[in-house]
């Protein structure tokens, strides 16, 4: 049976998943795995679909210090103890700037273009295409498939991706993008098939973990999202700040004198959760203690988001469902019912049994709106796009798409 490799590779960890593919064409989870502590104490465990574990293997510093090299490490293994030869490799890449409006077919031209974007995504977009890399040199007939995070934002209407900017800066691709965007994907196909009326209104997503935003959904459509040109935008993060007046980098630079790098640094690494509570950028330490700054921090946090549900109910002109999902919405039904009660102005109503045993729906039937608890997973919307690139390319379609 056909398999595909899924790799969604950050920096000190790559993390991959093996899908193979049915006869009907539905694609099979075999296994998921990750190899993290690059560079420091790297260590591949890989479970199967069962959640039975295959490995917990240690590796020497010496031997994985680097992403392309924990990836080989994991293909061996893969290859040697289960014989995965992949058909296709499929990538989650965070920023697919303004020329790709859907998954493509990787060339050393794509991956020129991509490269352009790596100031946009320094957390995510350099270690995303090392591996793309690795393997065009290491395995170069194996096709590989970009799937980006900005995709599915790009059915945006033109006035909400603008900044008040001149147009020539927007030509150019300074505009709003939007991150997030294969969970996003995959929670709007979710929410359509548990409930499928309420899958097409206006629906609010809240995609909570290290990495936070929200975006309005429409007939299953991203309309607007609370990220803009990169992914420091928005709702605070574990270690970014969310929405800030761009004066504050303008008095970094000019009156604390700190360069370039010293505030991408800061905004990326030092800020958010971690920079509010000066504790962690962890929302489950924040909370097991009782220390004011992780208190505070939590409630800007929640009050963040509260905020932003608001605006994007206006984008949307009413709510039909409010969906949370990822790492902290899916697990903090604290987190989850204290953003709710912020939202009761709008008519929201928590069933609070339901929301302490994390069931899909946590609403009461008196709800002006529904809100669900969906796990998201990303991983197989890449798989599925990889396949599609892969039966285009084999009925000779287009490799992959770009954007006008």
């Amino acid at each position: 049976m056909d398999t595909i490799l899924v790799v969604n590779a950050g920096s000190s960890s790559v993390k991959f998943q093996v899908f193979s593919i049915a006869p009907d064409q539905t694609l099979l989870r075999r296994l998921r795995g990750q190899m993290d502590g690059i560079g420091t104490r790297p260590k591949l465990r890989v479970v199967d679909s069962a959640g039975v574990e295959l490995v917990a293997q240690t590796y020497p510093v010496a031997t994985v210090p680097d992403v392309p090299a924990a990836l080989d490490a994991s293909a061996a293994w893969l290859r040697e103890q289960l014989q995965v030869k992949p058909v296709a490799v499929g990538h989650r890449v965070v920023h697919g700037g303004p020329h790709f409006d859907g998954p493509v077919l990787v060339n050393q031209d794509v991956l020129a273009r991509l490269e352009k974007f790596i100031a946009l995504a320094p957390l995510h977009q350099p270690f995303n295409l090392s591996p793309i890399r690795s393997l065009m040199k290491n395995a170069p007939d194996i096709p590989q498939v970009a799937c980006f995070d900005t995709a599915f934002h790009r059915t945006h209407d033109e006035i909400a991706d603008h900044y008040a900017i001149p147009r020539q800066l927007y030509t150019e691709g300074v505009r709003r993008y939007g991150f997030h965007g294969l969970s996003y994907e995959y929670i709007a196909q979710a929410l359509q098939q548990l409930a499928p009326e309420t899958g097409l209104g206006r629906v609010i997503v809240a995609h909570l973990g290290s990495g936070a935003s929200m975006c309005a959904l429409e007939r299953g459509q991203s309309v607007e999202s609370t990220m803009g040109f990169t992914a420091l935008d928005g709702l605070p993060m574990g270690t970014r700040p969310g929405q800030i007046d761009p004066g504050v980098i303008l008095y970094l630079l000019s009156e604390k004198g700190m360069s370039p790098g010293e505030v991408q640094n800061l905004l990326y690494r030092e800020c958010g959760l971690k920079g509010l509570s000066g504790i962690s950028n962890d929302i489950r330490e924040l909370l097991a203690t009782d220390q004011p700054r992780a208190e505070f921090a939590v409630d800007y946090f929640v009050h963040r988001i509260a905020l932003n549900a608001a605006m994007l109910a206006a984008a949307l002109q009413g709510i039909d469902a409010f969906v949370f999902t990822a790492g902290i919405g899916e697990n903090s039904a604290l987190i989850r019912s204290r953003i709710v009660a912020r939202l009761m102005w709008l008519g929201a109503e928590l069933d609070h049994e339901a929301n302490g045993r994390n069931a899909a729906l946590i609403s009461t039937p008196r709800s002006r709106f529904s809100i669900y608890v969906l796990p998201t997973d990303e991983e197989l919307m890449i798989a599925k796009h990889t396949m599609s690139v892969l039966r285009s390319r084999v009925n000779g379609h287009s490799e992959g798409r770009l954007a006008s």
